[in-house]
This record gives C-alpha cells, sequence and structure tokens, in this order.
C-alpha cells in the first residue's frame, strides 16, 4: 500500500522539544523530496520544511528557523521533524507530504 504514516505528536510544554517521524511505503522513498507541513485549528495548510532527496538541501518556515530541523533516513524510508524549543503557536495538526502523498497527520500541542 502506497502510504505516509506520521507519528510522534503529544502534549509538551512551552520550551519543551518533540520528534515526529513520518514513515512511508510503497514506493521509492529516496526517489522523493519530502515536506512537513501543518495546520492550526481555523488556519490554513502552512508548508514547515522541506528536504531533498538526499538530505544535502533543507529549507524552513521564517517562524521555525533555527528551532525545528528536518531529516530522514533513506534505509528507514523516514521523514523526521526535530521540534526544538516549542511555542504555543507551534501548536497544530502536522503532516508529511511527497510523491503527491498525505499522511494522516499528528497532533502537537504546546500548552502549559
Amino acid at each position: 500500500q502506497v502510504q505516509l504514516v506520521e507519528s510522534g505528536g503529544a502534549l509538551v510544554q512551552p520550551g519543551g522539544s518533540l520528534r515526529l517521524s513520518c514513515v512511508g511505503s510503497g514506493f521509492t522513498f529516496s526517489n522523493y523530496g519530502m515536506n512537513w507541513y501543518r495546520q492550526a485549528p481555523g488556519k490554513g495548510r502552512e508548508a514547515v520544511a522541506y528536504i531533498s532527496t538526499s538530505g544535502a538541501n533543507t529549507n524552513y518556515a521564517d517562524s521555525v528557523k533555527g528551532r525545528f530541523t528536518v531529516s530522514r533516513d533513506n534505509a528507514k524510508n523516514t521523514l523526521y521533524l526535530q521540534m526544538n524549543s516549542l511555542k504555543p503557536e507551534d501548536t497544530a495538526v502536522y503532516y508529511c507530504y511527497g510523491r503527491g502523498l498525505w499522511g494522516q497527520g499528528t497532533q502537537v500541542t504546546v500548552s502549559s
């Protein structure tokens, strides 16, 4: 089955850290650039980070630069998003996207 499955979302306090994972299956994961998006309540979906096929190139939204790091392990067909110094405004459903596919999303809530 061709799909992307995210995990790792949780409730975390402001200033905390979290790592999201996204596992691809049913396609050659290493052939595709991959993205993280997020959607906060009442808002549109926002691009967060991009990583190229090899991982050599990355891009970030200004709102997360210096706090979030995108990476991938092509041997494990897995995309990661390391999130540090989390803020309440980072609260959203986080989605991975690639090969025209969306994952189901994972909820991240930043609150004390």
